[in-house]
């Protein structure tokens, strides 16, 4: 297999993010590391709401491979484990404002039969209706 070398110029910078923020979760779970600095599993299981324990697991050991999240356990019974932003994780935080008030303005311009068709906010209190701000 033949061995193909590139440089670091020729590589697209807005598709190296997009793959480091891949998925819906890892954005929820940058804020809601952005709100609390640092929080145990259960916590950030409970506040993102929809997020499976597969989902939530897989995507915390991709963010701390990439280096965007530390996980610090302490030797405790039962394990008691922390998970925080790195000062790389951290860096994303004006990404993350910008999409949230990108959002605000969409949500301020559609009208609310089509905002509660397409994000179904009938279920109460789901991840469409928490934001940054609170």
């Amino acid at each position: 297999m033949t061995k193909i070398t590139i440089n670091k110029d020729e590589i697209c910078p807005c598709a190296v993010t997009l793959a480091l923020l891949s998925s819906k979760w890892k954005i929820l779970i940058i804020r809601e590391l952005l709100l609390s600095k640092s929080q145990r599993y259960n916590s950030l299981k409970k506040k993102i709401v929809g997020i499976s324990q597969k989902m939530l697991t897989q995507s915390l050991k991709e963010m701390e491979r990439d280096g965007l999240v530390s996980r610090k356990v302490y030797p405790e019974i039962p394990p008691h484990v922390e998970y925080k932003l790195t000062k790389l994780g951290e860096s994303l935080e004006p990404v993350i404002m910008s999409l949230n008030e990108w959002g605000k303005n969409f949500i301020h311009d559609r009208d609310l039969a089509y905002l509660n068709e397409r994000f179904d906010l009938s279920l109460p209190k789901n991840k469409w209706l928490k934001t940054i701000d609170e």
